[in-house]
């Protein structure tokens, strides 16, 4: 009898079913939790869009003067550049780590309502 690597043919096809069946669940799961991750980053990317903007604007005055006060003058435009860079970096990774447990959480609360 020839007997392959993914199952054992010794009779017992409860084993076997229950594999399929995890390997199931894990697939499902797997595809929810991609379609979660793309839709934190979608609405991250949104909430990004709106949000660094203001930070950005409210906050560059003072980063600036702080660099002058301590590096000197002609830091003012590299300062501008990656204080931008750097307001859109924390906007969107607390947002995406925000938006990404609130949708896990709400998940968690819908299946543990309805089971």
């Amino acid at each position: 009898m020839v007997q392959s690597s993914a199952f054992k043919l010794d009779g017992n096809t409860k084993g076997l079913r229950m594999s399929l069946i995890r390997k199931h669940q894990d697939a499902g799961r797997s595809i929810f939790m991609s379609s979660i991750r793309g839709l934190a980053n979608t609405l991250a990317i949104v909430v990004t869009f709106f949000g660094a903007p203001p930070l950005y604007s409210k906050s560059v005055g003072w980063i600036q003067a702080f660099a002058v006060s301590h590096y000197g003058y002609g830091v003012e435009d590299a300062t501008a550049i990656v204080w931008g860079l750097v307001c859109a970096a924390l906007v969107f990774f607390i947002s995406r780590a925000s938006i990404s447990t609130a949708l896990v959480m709400g998940g968690l609360a819908v299946a543990t309502r309805f089971l």
